[in-house]
């Protein structure tokens, strides 16, 4: 077996103790010998957790991590795995995961396994590489949102996750604790990041639906069966998955849902394959999901600044912990001026009162 196109050779610092995972998987009848042959490639694709593929004895599995000196807050593996040990039986779109350690002997931190999903994820770079056409990006819009209206109409209840979080109050909280989290991780003085939390503090909805959030639902989190991109086989990336507002989940989705009217800045600030023609715009998206699931959306350009405020908070998080030296992935060096360009964008939706044609 080979590296795979979504996996690179494990980032300096990052590696993995190879006779000490290999007795773990034994221990828990993953593998046959601790003797076996371990490759061990890391997953180029996001910002948040490390992802491992694992090859050993034929067969390929997923190792999931906090980063290096982070904190618990958004990388309880523990959570994470006990979100996709209910949801697996009664969403299909869910990974299987086969066991959790909280034994930091191993790793240093919390850890556990689940299993590979196979198929197509569609990053900027790969939607380039494949010239996905127009008419294959309305097929593939449609399904992404089929699965997301799916995902939230999850009886969560029944699923045994409803101890999973605290959906009344969710909205008031959310907006709080992202502004707290953002003075925490600042490293410049942004005007407009506190001028766009104290808007959303005067402005939030009061009555809302309760839901499971994925609260990080965006093309490259999905992966597709294949190239006919009729169907979604898992979902990715749950380790920030809650119960509360459904269109905050929207929200955030409309934040990293670039288009090609978007302005340059934009377009580099956020790269990705959402720009690319026949991806419908946000307003579209918008209206579609309402559609489907049949909830009248209100205070729309609320939940579309707090989709960009959360991921402007995320980035200011991930390039604290690189100026701080905690990692060393080149791709995070530019994250503070990524930051402040969602807040430059959250104002402007608020001034023209849209979510598109901003500038």
């Amino acid at each position: 077996m080979e590296v795979t196109p979504t996996t690179k050779p494990v980032r300096k610092g990052e590696g993995l103790p190879k006779k000490q995972i290999k007795q773990f998987l034994l221990e828990y009848g993953l593998i046959n010998s601790a003797e076996s042959d371990l490759k061990v490639y890391q997953f180029s694709n996001g910002y948040s957790n490390l992802t491992y593929l694992l090859q050993i004895e034929g067969k390929e599995l997923v190792l999931r991590r906090p980063p290096f000196s982070a904190p618990k807050r958004g990388h309880d593996m523990g959570r994470e795995y006990k979100v996709l040990q209910h949801l697996n039986p009664v969403f299909d779109k869910t990974p299987k995961v086969y066991v959790y350690t909280e034994n930091k002997t191993i790793l240093g931190a919390p850890f556990y396994i689940m299993s590979k999903i196979d198929g197509e994820i569609i990053t900027t770079k790969t939607a380039r590489q494949k010239a996905i056409t127009p008419h294959a990006f309305k097929t593939i819009a449609n399904t992404w949102l089929d699965t997301f209206v799916a995902f939230h109409q999850i009886d969560y209840k029944a699923a045994g996750l409803a101890d999973l979080g605290r959906p009344e109050g969710y909205v008031e909280r959310q907006v709080t604790n992202w502004g707290k989290q953002y003075l925490v991780a600042a490293t410049d003085n942004v005007t407009v990041a506190k001028k766009v939390m104290e808007w959303m503090q005067e402005n939030q909805p009061k009555n809302y639906n309760h839901s499971l959030i994925h609260n990080d639902f965006k093309y490259n989190n999905v992966v597709f069966k294949d190239d006919s991109w009729t169907e979604i086989s898992a979902l990715l990336d749950w380790e920030m998955c809650t119960l509360g507002d459904p269109l905050m989940d929207l929200g955030t989705s409309l934040g990293y849902w670039i288009t090609a009217d978007d302005p340059d800045i934009m377009k580099q600030g956020l790269p990705s394959p959402t720009v690319m023609e026949g991806n419908p715009s946000r307003t579209d998206i918008v209206q579609q999901y309402a559609l489907k699931s049949g909830r009248s959306i209100d205070n729309l350009v609320f939940y579309y600044v707090y989709g960009l405020f959360k991921i402007a908070v995320i980035a200011q998080q991930i390039y604290y912990r690189y100026k701080h030296g905690y990692t060393s992935d080149p791709k995070f060096a530019q994250l503070n001026k990524a930051s402040e360009l969602c807040c430059t964008n959250a104002w402007q939706a608020i001034q023209k009162n849209q979510i598109d044609d901003l500038y």
